[in-house]
């Protein structure tokens, strides 16, 4: 699973303004990262809390928790998501529930904050 990288001088994930950057990772290690490299999210309760963002909010998400899927398939954010790099069957099913990227868990926190 190869993903591009952010364009050069761009801050990722990129937010539209007046959107909000909320997270749905319930692990507090990952938690914990996201948090050292984006000053601001907000985390979610649960996966039942991304059908309250508006468009303009980015969602990330841990594509490998119980009832993301469902959850994101009814999401008007933009919503992006890791999976494990050798889980490609999610990741499939996560392109086709509309999540606009998914990317190698590995990739995902490499990004952040750039």
């Amino acid at each position: 699973m190869t993903e591009p990288e952010p364009e050069p001088g761009s801050s990722w994930p990129p937010v539209p303004t007046g959107g909000r950057l909320v997270a749905l990772v319930p692990d507090l290690m990952d938690r914990s990262r996201i948090s050292a490299g984006l000053a601001t999210v907000e985390f979610l309760a649960g996966p039942a809390a991304l059908a309250d963002l508006g468009p303009l909010d980015v969602a990330l998400v841990d594509l490998g928790r119980p009832g993301v899927l469902q959850a994101v398939a009814g999401c008007v954010a933009q919503v992006v998501g890791f999976v494990s790099h050798v889980d490609e069957d999610l990741a499939q099913q996560a392109r086709s529930a509309g999540v606009a990227e998914v990317l190698a868990r590995s990739v995902f926190f490499r990004r952040l904050g750039r």
